[in-house]
């Protein structure tokens, strides 16, 4: 990061540190014509995400379109970034890799059964950092 401009483009790996520094982002999927957007808590998975879902419109969502992008953002006293992962999300189903995702960090922050575990493999990942101005 250029420390002396405002706006500075993130590398790929300074912006998997910020991903992971965080615990809330937003889902965006898309219908046809109809965006949509969810908080859910996640972690880093490798070069992924992973978050948990009940069965509902987030789910539904995903059957229909897997293209997503998810993102996060971070502040502190200095400036702020923001992270956007692009890729194609998939219902985790394997026996195996569900036994390894039951094993992650990753419990839901309401009291809801959430049994649907979902990863976003990253197809691109961008992202910015902000300095703020006095």
């Amino acid at each position: 990061m250029d420390s002396n401009e405002p706006i500075s483009v993130l590398g790929e790996d300074t912006a998997w540190g910020y991903l992971d520094s965080a615990e809330v982002g937003r889902l965006a999927t898309a219908l046809g014509e109809q965006p949509d957007i969810f908080p859910v808590n996640y972690v880093v998975d490798g070069q992924s995400v992973v978050f948990r879902t009940a069965e509902g419109t987030k789910l539904a969502e995903l059957v229909l379109n897997r293209w997503v992008a998810f993102e996060a953002d971070g502040w502190d006293d200095k400036g702020g970034w923001s992270v956007v992962l692009r890729g194609k999300a998939e219902r985790i189903t394997d026996p195996e890799e569900l036994e390894r995702a039951e094993k992650l960090p990753l419990r839901p922050f309401v009291k809801t059964v959430k049994t649907n575990f979902v990863r976003i493999p990253a197809g691109k990942i961008t992202g910015r950092y902000f300095r703020f101005g006095d």
